[in-house]
């Protein structure tokens, strides 16, 4: 018979283990950071939505978008863009960029509308949706560069 300290030692060690891997995200001390892009003088955070499925799923169901935080689509060949809200409740903008990062315009988006925002340039390859006012906010404008070294370029 194993003395009763081991087996509570072993009963906890189950149990954390069970914690730990019994979550649906990662905790946060093992995420790793997320890219970042660069305009102007300011450097956002972004997710990168690079597969059908990431695209169309996007920022709905989302209750937050941190600050200084946004999410990039990438495109599979560059062409004219269009974005709407469904099941998306924050308010958000949304900057088309063309291939070489150059922000072609900016809208801003409604809570849940599902009416669609096309861009107005037929050549896009990614769009930015932040936190509505983010551009104005740090004066990023339709001309401006965004810099995006990690980034491949749209496929």
């Amino acid at each position: 018979m194993q003395p009763k300290h081991i087996i509570i030692r072993r009963h906890f060690v189950v149990c954390l283990l069970a914690l730990f891997f019994a979550g649906c995200e990662k905790p946060a001390f093992i995420r790793s950071p997320l890219p970042t892009i660069q305009i102007g003088s300011k450097t956002l955070a972004v997710e990168i939505a690079d597969t059908p499925e990431k695209s169309v799923t996007g920022l709905m169901f989302r209750k937050e978008l941190p600050p200084e935080q946004g999410m990039l689509f990438v495109f599979e060949t560059p062409r004219q863009a269009s974005f709407w809200m469904r099941n998306t409740t924050l308010p958000l903008s949304i900057a088309y960029l063309d291939q070489s990062g150059r922000i072609t315009e900016i809208h801003d988006l409604h809570p849940l509308d599902e009416t669609p925002v096309r861009s107005r340039h037929p050549n896009i390859a990614y769009a930015l949706e932040v936190n509505r006012g983010w551009f104005e906010k740090n004066a990023i404008k339709a001309g401006d560069t965004a810099l995006i070294p990690t980034l491949p370029p749209a496929r």
